[in-house]
């Protein structure tokens, strides 16, 4: 009796690239819809978190990197729609709620961590993430407490679920309560992890909005410098070099050449638009990596401490904003 050949490693092949082909035209579409302008960040965010569980994203490998990248081109072309004047009174107004929100958070972070017994350094890395600036905190505090890459992971994993909430939820609640355009931009700054969900939730609120929660949130992530050399000191371990987000002061100069330099006022529009898509773009690429894997490797009690630090922050800005500022 004759052999047959065996075709299932061909078939298998042809199989797995058909399939990463699928993924890829996917995704590309998806990525052109977002570039085109006509979606808002939630849905961008949405589509991704499509993608993620379902079809998959065919260069994850590549995610980390481009989110960074988009992020920040992203914001300094929002600079080039703000405000010199205004951006410092806000960020003079927002001085002392920074200070109370960011410290007050770190510490009952800390208290918490022992509570739910959670691993101390996934702890402190959520704990900061919330108080700060969500993943650009954890990169920063990650090679002075020399985490591992699961307890980075976990605590990346916490902030960008909470991110992706907050994203939808804000706007709903400021909606809700009436919140004026400063308002709301504050508690934005102060009260959500990540530029990228703070820009999005304030961009869908308003102009104002927008322009005082970019301000305020890229100025409270200067506070990475002082909480990284006090985390040094709390880990007894001595950094060589402090991860300064740079491009803030590019930020900075876009706000400075749009104030002063009349003759830029003409493109201005046209790189805030260009900014706002880019910003788009990023919620996509954050939602493409929040697969259904990267949700359940977080565990419920660090997500549980991230949700308690979340409302406590959140709560503690909005009353201040309402009753105190």
């Amino acid at each position: 009796m004759k052999k047959q050949p065996n075709l299932l490693p061909e078939n298998g092949i042809f199989n797995l690239e058909k399939h990463t082909r699928t993924q890829q035209f996917i995704f590309v579409a998806l990525l052109v819809i977002c570039l085109s302008g006509i979606i808002t960040p939630p849905i961008a965010l949405l589509l991704g978190l499509l993608v993620a569980n379902i079809s998959g994203h065919p260069w994850l490998h590549l995610n980390h990197k481009i989110i960074r990248l988009l992020l920040q081109v992203s914001v300094v072309g929002l600079g080039f729609g703000m405000n010199v004047t205004s951006a410092l009174h806000s960020s003079k107004e927002s001085f002392m709620l920074t200070v109370l929100t960011l410290f007050s958070t770190i510490l009952l972070g800390h208290f918490l961590g022992k509570w739910f017994a959670t691993d101390k350094k996934t702890s402190h890395l959520i704990s900061c993430g919330t108080a700060i600036c969500g993943g650009s905190a954890i990169a920063a505090i990650t090679p002075v407490i020399k985490s591992d890459e699961k307890q980075t992971s976990v605590a990346l994993g916490v902030i960008f679920i909470l991110n992706s909430i907050a994203l939808f939820l804000f706007p709903i609640i400021g909606h809700w309560l009436n919140l004026s355009q400063q308002d709301f931009g504050l508690w934005c700054a102060l009260a959500i992890h990540d530029t990228s969900s703070v820009v999005g939730a304030a961009n869908k609120y308003g102009t104002e909005a927008l322009a005082i929660a970019t301000t305020v949130k890229l100025a409270r992530a200067l506070w990475i410098i002082p909480v990284v050399l006090l985390t040094s000191f709390l880990f007894k371990n001595k950094t060589s070099g402090i991860k300064i987000p740079y491009f803030i002061g590019f930020f900075i100069l876009a706000m400075i050449i749009n104030t002063y330099v009349s003759e830029v006022t003409v493109f201005t529009p046209y790189i805030v638009s260009v900014a706002k898509v880019g910003l788009t773009v990023t919620l996509f690429f954050i939602g493409s990596g929040l697969s259904s894997s990267v949700l359940l490797a977080v565990g419920i009690k660090p997500l549980i401490q991230g949700l308690v630090l979340w409302g406590f922050i959140a709560i503690l800005a909005l009353v201040s904003i309402l009753y105190f500022n």
